[in-house]
């Protein structure tokens, strides 16, 4: 919802500003249809990857604090939104607790999370046939 190059710039930004990423690598942006609920306008997609001394935990209360300085809005599940920021791996580990599960559990079934990354690093995964998703604005 609303600019959303700008909400993604945005995060990008913040992520930066934090003390505690180094390094931070962008992949282009691409342009996909809705998953989900489909009442809604595309989206734009993308990844980053970044080194960081922050805990999962502590990163994800991070990324969900940008989403919410972006007014995110939590009302219909996958609905219309500012900014969504997920935590597909944090290095090789595994975390599953109540709040985050690392790696992202449905990640090899969304080409909006693949092809953004293999933009980054190969991760070793083929593009779902038939994936939808569009290059908005190369940046690699």
């Amino acid at each position: 919802m609303g600019d959303r190059e700008a909400n993604i710039a945005f995060a990008e930004e913040r992520l930066e500003a934090c003390p505690q990423i180094k390094s931070l690598r962008k992949a282009s942006i691409y342009e996909t249809e809705p998953v989900g609920y489909t009442d809604q306008p595309d989206f734009l997609n993308t990844c980053v990857s970044f080194l960081t001394t922050l805990g999962p935990e502590e990163l994800l209360d991070l990324t969900s604090g940008i989403e919410n300085d972006c007014k995110r809005k939590r009302t219909i599940r996958w609905g219309p939104r500012t900014l969504d920021i997920d935590i597909i791996f944090y290095g090789d580990e595994t975390v599953d607790t109540e709040r985050l599960t690392i790696p992202h559990p449905r990640w090899k079934e969304r080409a909006f999370v693949i092809v953004p990354a293999k933009d980054i690093e190969d991760i070793g995964v083929p593009i779902p046939e038939g994936s939808g998703v569009r290059l908005y604005r190369s940046r690699v």
